[in-house]
């Protein structure tokens, strides 16, 4: 494939992404080549490399000689995620804690004072994940950084129909987590952070289950 081709099949992937992730293709979605290369003016060979592309970050999935869907995950797929996400994230956390400035602890305060004056989801699911890529921005550990990422994206449909879901009444919950994460991190606690991270993954894990509607 020529360069021009593989850069083709980049922007044409990340155009797929980003339709994904901000609920523009929703899960079950499936998605035709033929189709694809029309509505962006190009030919099927960068299409088919860029459906490659996002099959492998987890978000669609291609069945031999049947086609692309936009992923779809059971509440005992989500749930292993999330299991994951308990584990993972206060490690990268840790990875990155100590070289956390002052000033990267002020743009958490402010990420959240955001949060907390936006009643929109899509603003939400946004400035949360700001908030929580600022912790973990000074990380030495890329792989472990990159399966991080991963499991944010192939959740992120069910997160923002939880969010929906659940509206106003877990507002103040997420705040008060994220708050106490703030502040320990300010402190330098790096201990108690790890534990707020993992019981905030935890407790939505335990609210997602409680909502099967979510997975239908």
């Amino acid at each position: 494939m020529s360069e021009g081709a593989g850069v083709a099949s980049q922007r044409i992937a990340d155009q797929l992404r980003e339709r994904i992730l901000t609920g523009q293709l929703a899960p079950g979605t499936r998605i035709i080549q033929d189709e694809l290369a029309e509505q962006l003016q190009t030919s099927r060979l960068p299409v088919r490399e860029a459906l490659r592309i996002v099959a492998s970050q987890g978000l669609i999935t291609l069945r031999a000689n049947q086609g692309a869907w936009v992923t779809r995950m059971d509440m005992r797929e989500c749930d292993l995620i999330y299991r994951m996400r308990e584990r993972l994230e206060p490690l990268l956390l840790t990875e990155s804690a100590p070289s956390l400035t002052d000033e990267d602890i002020d743009e958490m305060d402010e990420l959240q004072d955001e949060i907390e004056r936006s009643p929109d989801v899509e603003d939400f699911l946004v400035l949360d994940r700001r908030l929580h890529w600022t912790v973990y921005k000074h990380h030495n550990a890329e792989e472990l950084a990159s399966i991080v990422a991963r499991l944010w994206d192939t959740t992120q449909h069910y997160r923002r129909a939880f969010t929906r879901l659940a509206g106003s009444q877990r507002n103040w919950i997420i705040g008060a987590e994220h708050r106490l994460l703030i502040q320990a991190l300010r402190d330098r606690d790096h201990t108690s952070a790890e534990q707020v991270l993992e019981m905030h993954i935890r407790r939505t894990r335990v609210e997602l289950s409680r909502h099967p509607e979510v997975f239908v």
